[in-house]
């Protein structure tokens, strides 16, 4: 998938980069007068001119945020091109009916829904929803950032402090069977392996599903309601596939077959689909690790076989 090379794509990109050379300049001198205020400031306090320096530190500062000011309705309008042109255009490659839409993205419901976080967020944000079919399959997904504080009191007041929930893509397809039960797949690690230890030895918790797969159980802890089906479900093929989607996840994913959908929670650094402000648009690389998401969420698809209808909605 090279857009660069895609005849209808060259003015798209030519267009894109002639407001972003704009944009980008006008961030340039603001961040220049920011820049020498600051110097100013300095050269105030080491020549006895604090006063002076103070003046002019303050007048580069509001003159670099009045220059963003006015160059910011042209740097939203061209992050939102960037997304529904070239984007847009990406998204065809993989599905002629796939869409972006910038400003949606997972619900907060839908997010809770999953059953893979078991903590109410206090705080969620989420973006760039895309959503259609690869070939037969119905997905979508988004960015999600999602967080929960704790307070702590201190000889200064109250203090609030923000922690992680999950931070990455939250990805959502339609298995075609409507499951009888929840099966739930989360990472184990040294917790989690003690957590099942604990569960099935002193609460002798009937849900832990113990599965064939030695590498699969050493990474992953599965619960279900049902047990036989959790095991219809997970097929020695599929714990395969899941093991490779792992490896292109920043830690371990999570998954859940609930209803008739299977989510997954993919943990990822990256802020995508965002436009390069300081970065030229014809550059081939420019776009690859957007590409290579876009190529992941494919890959879900192939991986789990959804398009291959083995089961029929009840």
């Amino acid at each position: 998938m090279d857009l660069h090379n895609q005849p209808e794509m060259v003015s798209v990109f030519n267009e894109l980069e002639t407001s972003r050379l704009h944009i980008a300049k006008q961030h340039t001198r603001a961040y220049w007068s920011m820049g020498i205020g600051a110097a100013c400031l300095f050269g105030g306090f080491l020549f006895g001119l604090v006063e002076v320096g103070v003046v002019l530190v303050i007048i580069g500062l509001i003159t670099g945020f009045i220059m963003l000011a006015l160059v910011g309705s042209k740097t939203s309008a061209y992050k939102l091109d960037f997304k529904h042109k070239v984007i847009g255009a990406a998204l065809r490659e993989l599905g002629e009916n796939l869409q972006i839409n910038p400003q949606s993205g997972i619900s907060e419901r839908d997010f809770m829904d999953s059953r893979l976080f078991s903590q109410t967020p206090d705080r969620y944000k989420t973006e760039d929803l895309v959503h259609g079919k690869i070939d037969k399959t119905q997905i979508h997904f988004a960015e999600v950032h999602a967080e929960y504080k704790t307070e702590t009191r201190t000889k200064n007041g109250k203090q609030t402090h923000w922690h992680d929930i999950f931070k990455g893509i939250i990805f959502c397809a339609d298995f075609n069977k409507h499951f009888s039960s929840i099966t739930v797949v989360k990472p184990k690690g040294f917790g989690g392996a003690f957590g099942k230890w604990f569960s099935q030895n002193v609460f002798g918790n009937k849900n832990i599903v113990e599965l064939e797969n030695v590498d699969f159980d050493k990474m992953f802890i599965t619960e279900s309601g049902d047990q036989v089906e959790a095991r219809y479900i997970l097929t020695p093929s599929l714990m395969e596939k899941l093991l490779e989607l792992n490896q292109y996840a920043n830690s371990t994913i999570s998954v859940s077959f609930i209803w008739s959908n299977v989510y997954i929670a993919f943990p990822l650094n990256h802020n995508y689909f965002e436009a390069p402000i300081f970065k030229s648009l014809l550059n081939a690389d420019v776009l690859e690790k957007d590409l290579n998401m876009l190529r992941l969420m494919r890959h879900v698809v192939e991986e789990l076989d959804l398009n291959t209808r083995i089961w029929t909605k009840e």
